[in-house]
């Protein structure tokens, strides 16, 4: 059993940065004046927990100082610890619309108003400072690196805030507890030692037998506290997730263990989002945070190599536990002991001694083929939930995106898949081919690089739809921009399945195969900006298929995307049953 120390309950002060109902009505009526500013979903996430009190002490997103206090040091200006960054982050173009205002209203993605934000400094950072500095790379692998290169706004917005309404949540209402009222909730009941238990991923038997010991440790209380703002890319999805823990609460001794999301946006950190995460903890009113392996880390990048030790997190919690104020529970990986039929801590295990594990990979592997998930690493009842949101590949829907230079055979080779699919599935098959969607759904946009990304975000978001529903999307756009092509990466597999198909043909030949005369016009200066000429084609380096369509016939290179899609497993061959 870990050495733990005893806290005192309840956390310390709590920041309420709602306004008094007075105050709201003044706030109201006066925003009408103000320019907006609509969050995005990491920044909704943000703001909840600072007008909650969650992210106690700060009373608004940070300014510059504080900002440049934190990437170096850890620390606010004033020495107070605090290891990540809270920013707004914006476009150049609304910098533009708020210069010279003295507040700012803030508003959901319906035009909801949340809060009023009391300008304080508009700047330019340098985001390979704030990578390196918090996140200890500048690899875009990292998913929080990847977000603040390719997706968040070139610059920051700092300022203290007066709330108008927490955002609004329609599910699992009974579960959403301010830090104010999950402190109410465990002087209610009595609850002097609580030990939280950090989630973003569904809880198995391993899970359950963690936590006992946690509990048992502390002589006290577990609350489950799953995130459900973003995590990773991949993640399984909240709403599923939820379902999952509410099936296991049967499993724990009844009025010990209590369940409360936190609706925290993940930067996945590893050892500096471990101390922030026992912050929050303190300010829910807990006196002790379960730290694990590699907790909150994104594993390893794509040539294998981790972004953060496993036990780092842990040691650095660890060190700054007296000072945040919350007590530590350290596990390392607990695995099965078929022989005895128990869990134990792999420290633990005797040598000689048989264990067994699954880990996250394989798990998913197993449900996507439809392998059986043996009891002893689940429960029934959360398996079957996981099945039901989670059926296997050749059940799923998906997205074929073909990307490549005009004239390079995109939309032929696309159509050829899209009639192969007809032919052998009952999911329905969409296609969106560049142009179609340009007099469909984009119509009205130019072809500056702004619209180009702003058209393929389209086709991607679309495309997302179609997957999550359950059906086929064949995407057929240029995609010149990788940042684009990642976005849709990250936004469609979180619903499904995604291929995409580099259609690799030399300029030459492009611009040989040209009926419309695109290029000679751009090539004539009479086009701007056109793909290929005069701004760039940025290739693929992680594409699922490549189609050399100077050496390949149409057939050749479909054959090659579905032979991909049945590797994979979205397709199955009539005899795989057999």
């Amino acid at each position: 059993m870990p050495t733990t120390t005893l806290i005192e309950p309840h956390g310390g002060v709590l920041c309420d940065l709602l306004a008094s109902e007075e105050r709201k009505k003044e706030l109201w009526d006066a925003a009408r004046d103000y320019p907006s500013i609509t969050l995005t979903p990491r920044q909704i996430c943000d703001l909840e927990l600072l007008l909650n009190g969650g992210f106690s002490p700060l009373r608004g997103f940070l300014n510059q100082a504080d900002y440049d206090s934190v990437v170096e040091n850890m620390r606010l200006t004033d020495g107070t610890l605090w290891p990540m960054p809270i920013t707004l982050d914006i476009s150049e173009a609304t910098a533009g619309t708020i210069s010279g205002h003295e507040k700012v209203a803030l508003r959901d993605q319906t035009g909801l108003l949340l809060a009023i934000l009391t300008v304080g400094d508009l700047w330019e950072p340098d985001k390979t400072r704030e990578a390196e500095g918090v996140f200890g790379t500048t690899n875009t692998e990292h998913p929080a690196v990847g977000y603040l290169m390719n997706e968040a706004g070139n610059f920051y917005l700092g300022g203290t805030l007066e709330g108008i309404q927490l955002p609004q949540h329609y599910d699992f209402q009974d579960l959403r507890r301010t830090p104010k009222a999950l402190r109410a909730f465990f002087e209610e009941h009595g609850w002097e030692h609580i030990v939280a238990f950090q989630t973003r991923n569904p809880m198995h038997r391993a899970h359950k037998e963690l936590t006992d010991r946690a509990a048992q440790g502390i002589g006290g209380h577990l609350l489950i506290h799953p995130v459900v703002g973003m995590t990773k890319p991949g993640d399984i999805d909240y709403y599923t997730r939820v379902r999952c823990y509410k099936k296991l609460l049967k499993y724990y001794p009844e009025d010990e263990t209590t369940i409360s999301l936190l609706p925290l946006a993940m930067r996945m950190g590893g050892p500096r989002e471990a101390v922030w995460h026992a912050i929050i903890r303190k300010n829910y009113g807990c006196t002790h945070l379960i730290v694990g392996r590699d907790h909150a880390g994104p594993g390893s990048d794509s040539s294998g190599t981790p972004f953060y030790g496993p036990y780092d997190a842990q040691d650095l919690v660890v060190e700054k536990s007296d000072e945040i104020g919350i007590g530590v529970v350290p596990f390392r990986l607990m695995v099965y002991l078929p022989e005895q039929e128990i869990y134990k801590p792999i420290d633990e295990v005797q040598e000689g001694e048989e264990t067994l594990s699954i880990s996250g990979t394989e798990l998913r592997r197993r449900l996507a083929t439809g392998e059986k998930i043996p009891a002893w690493f689940s429960y029934p009842d959360v398996v079957a939930e996981l099945r039901h949101t989670h059926p296997p590949k050749d059940k799923q829907g998906f997205t074929v995106f073909f990307t490549g230079l005009s004239g390079s055979g995109k939309s032929t080779i696309a159509n050829a898949v899209r009639t192969m699919l007809l032919e052998l599935t009952t999911r329905p098959v969409t296609l969106l081919d560049g142009d179609v969607v340009r007099t469909h759904l984009s119509k009205g946009l130019g072809f500056s690089k702004a619209d180009r990304s702003t058209n393929v975000q389209r086709i991607g978001y679309v495309a997302s739809e179609v997957t999550k529903h359950g059906g086929i999307a064949v995407c057929a756009p240029i995609a010149p921009y990788t940042a684009d092509r990642q976005a849709n990466r990250n936004r469609i597999s979180a619903g499904g399945g995604y291929i995409e198909v580099f259609v690799d043909a030399p300029l030459a030949v492009c611009e040989a195969r040209d009926v419309k005369g695109l290029y000679a016009k751009a090539r004539a200066g009479i086009i701007k900006e056109f793909t290929g000429i005069d701004d760039p084609y940025e290739e693929p380096t992680n594409a699922e298929v490549v189609c050399y369509t100077a050496e390949e016939t149409v057939e050749e290179s479909a054959a090659k995307v579905m032979a991909k899609l049945y590797e994979l497993g979205y397709l199955k061959h009539e005899d795989d049953d057999a």
